[in-house]
């Protein structure tokens, strides 16, 4: 995992989102620091799931800001770096992503290691025992020359989450991580999580469902309700 020294966390202010000509979050606030985990709740429909990737850069503000904030070092606007480097800081696990055929669990997982490759595919030294941390991590090394497309619902949803980690940045960004997975890997999920945030400093950012899952598991709870 990345060093203490270079772990950052992630701020948003005032953020504006809307699809056509709907605003659908207004003036949003959410805050991420190293080490802790904030759950983000809500009815469906009250935007939490494009505040979480509107934070990832992957649907555009209207106005407001988002912006890393490195532990050692001045601030910088996300909105303006490159998107190799700010892949380099924040990963997002959506909800719903392909089950790929043809590739196996190490090929997904290595998909994590794209901001570390140059435009050719250039060499990634750190690649491979990034990769294998991250399948250790998530407990499916013993899978990593299985198809993906052999795998139980719980099982490829850690792979993802491999990939995620592979991509070794210090803010997490999950939404909705154990939808549709029975308890004893709902159980491994948020073990995993827990100890993302207090053992190796991730910042982390979840979008959930259960009330009583998000006061278990995070430190500060944050309630979207109709944009606001």
């Amino acid at each position: 995992m990345i060093e203490l020294s270079e772990l950052s966390g992630l701020e948003a202010t005032d953020l504006v989102l809307r699809y056509g000509d709907k605003d659908v979050v207004h003036g949003a606030g959410l805050r991420l620091e190293p080490g802790r985990i904030v759950a983000l709740v809500g009815p469906n429909g009250s935007g939490k799931s494009t505040l979480l990737r509107a934070l990832a850069r992957l649907h555009e503000a209207s106005s407001g800001s988002v912006t890393v904030k490195p532990a050692d070092g001045e601030a910088s606007d996300a909105l303006m770096m490159k998107r190799s480097d700010f892949a380099r800081h924040v990963t997002l696990l959506s909800q719903s992503r392909p089950v790929p055929r043809g590739l196996s669990v190490r090929d997904v997982v290595e998909f994590g290691r794209h901001p570390y490759r140059g435009r050719w595919r250039a060499a990634d030294p750190e690649g491979p025992a990034a990769v294998h941390r991250a399948m250790e991590l998530t407990g499916v090394a013993e899978l990593a020359n299985r198809g993906v497309h052999e795998l139980s619902d719980g099982q490829l949803q850690r792979v993802w989450l491999a990939s995620c980690l592979a991509q070794d940045t210090s803010v997490l960004l999950l939404d909705e991580p154990t939808k549709h997975l029975d308890l004893r890997y709902k159980v491994e999920i948020f073990d995993l999580v827990y100890d993302l945030a207090r053992v190796h400093g991730v910042a982390i950012g979840v979008v959930l469902h259960d009330l009583d899952e998000a006061a278990a598991l995070a430190d500060h709870v944050v309630v979207l309700s109709e944009g606001r």
